[in-house]
């Protein structure tokens, strides 16, 4: 698996490109906008994308779907139905944060936990994760050990559930019982900041960490 990670929007979300380097079929995670410096690295590539994955609702997450998604006729897939909340809101929150307009959008398919997306070669496992928003999903590739895992989980650090209809206990809980039994070697691409490992976050995070749990 071939990756590009292009931080876009005033937010500096990670948006993920990936791709088969055999057959050049890919996909792009969280295009949340600034969508013609993602089609500059799908065309140097030479990617086919196949579709649009959608971790969370949020804007900038979730910005440039719409948009990207007619461009190139798309599916888009994520993320959880508990997310239309978000979705039904993004052109309020583009105004609130000075954001170009854009446009809501239905996905073309909803996702729950234990589902499956395929890309090209590629299988991701759909890991339902709530507590950032209630509808957020984290897309797990077990063969190559790998995870796009949005906001809920950063390099030291969680994401935030001050926000309408977070939850900070589901957060926690989300992490620790359904993304560490996962594996300490999966690597992961975070909705902001560097990459990092499960393993690492779970000695070393101070929110969710064995230790600040009291497991260690």
């Amino acid at each position: 698996m071939k990756l590009a990670v292009v931080p876009v929007t005033a937010f500096q979300q990670n948006c993920s490109i990936f791709w088969d380097e055999e057959t050049r079929v890919g996909a792009v995670v969280d295009p949340g906008g600034d969508l013609d410096r993602l089609m500059q690295v799908v065309e140097e590539n030479g990617i086919r994308l196949e579709k649009i994955l959608i971790t969370h609702g949020h804007l900038d997450h979730a910005g440039g779907t719409a948009e990207l998604a007619e461009q190139l006729s798309l599916p888009i897939e994520g993320p959880h139905r508990d997310d239309q909340f978000w979705i039904d809101r993004m052109q309020a929150s583009a105004e609130r944060y000075g954001f170009p307009p854009v446009r809501p959008f239905t996905p073309d398919r909803w996702l729950e936990h234990g589902d499956k997306v395929t890309v090209g070669p590629f299988i991701f496992d759909v890991v339902h994760c709530p507590g950032h928003t209630p509808g957020h999903v984290v897309f797990v590739n077990d063969a190559a050990r790998f995870a796009f895992v949005g906001d809920v989980l950063f390099r030291s650090s969680i994401g935030r559930t001050d926000f309408p209809r977070g939850n900070h206990e589901d957060l926690i809980s989300s992490i620790r019982n359904r993304l560490f039994p996962l594996g300490d070697d999966i690597q992961f691409v975070p909705g902001h900041g560097q990459l990092s490992t499960f393993g690492w976050e779970r000695k070393t995070n101070p929110f969710v960490s064995d230790l600040a749990v009291g497991e260690a």
